[in-house]
């Protein structure tokens, strides 16, 4: 794995990082109704929370990429590779989901409560190309937890937690703070962080000038961002 790309650090910490900071986005927003005008009304009482919680699931989604793809390589079989696929377009619509989501705030600040909640009920169904990720979205799980356990590459009780996350509720604004949702992401979190740690795990440490890199990359990047 040490000539793999994106490479052993980026895909270790996707392992490690991609979990936990889904359940923070979770248990930010705990307690809020997980339908759409319930999360709008939770955003109106509490912007600053629900712009926390958004933003740590969205940054969690994003971070699952290369740690699923460590875990493809390490099965190996065709297996990997229809799982990764299938997980990979399942997360686009999740960051897909995460920008309408977004743009529904907004619109709470625009225009008001109520009627961010009548224009959201208006267009909830609205066709979008990503409609196509959701069969990703609730079966790539399954199908690289059975390359997993096929492969040997995670036990049992592993395959099985990481089956879990196609439970995860899918959509637009949805709250997923419910027990089901929970246990999901919990469980991804038992089947991926101690192999993200592994794979830290195996080679030699990275140089001190590059993890200041890297540390340093994403407040730069946020900045730059930000006045761009």
């Amino acid at each position: 794995m040490t000539n793999s790309v994106p490479g052993r650090w980026v895909e270790g910490a996707g392992l490690v990082l991609g979990p936990p900071l889904l359940l923070a986005g979770v248990l930010t927003r705990i307690g809020e109704d997980d339908f759409f005008p319930g999360q709008l009304a939770a955003y109106a009482a509490h912007p600053g929370r629900m712009v926390l919680s958004y933003s740590l699931y969205a940054a969690g989604v994003v971070l699952l990429w290369p740690g699923v793809t460590a875990l493809a390589r390490l099965i190996g079989s065709s297996w990997g590779q229809w799982g990764l696929a299938l997980v990979v377009l399942g997360l686009f619509g999740r960051v897909f989901h995460a920008g309408v989501s977004h743009l529904a705030f907004q619109l709470v600040d625009a225009l008001g409560l109520e009627e961010a909640q009548r224009v959201v009920a208006g267009t909830y169904g609205a066709f979008h190309v990503f409609k196509a990720a959701n069969v990703g979205i609730m079966g790539g799980w399954i199908v690289l937890a059975v390359g997993a356990y096929r492969a040997r590459v995670l036990g049992l009780v592993r395959c099985v937690a990481l089956g879990l996350a196609a439970g995860l509720p899918l959509g637009v604004l949805k709250g997923s703070s419910d027990p089901i949702s929970l246990v999901a992401l919990a469980g991804l979190a038992v089947a991926l962080v101690p192999l993200g740690l592994s794979v830290l795990k195996e080679g030699p440490a990275p140089r001190w000038w590059a993890v200041g890199l890297a540390v340093a990359f994403v407040p730069v990047a946020f900045l730059l961002g930000l006045t761009g």
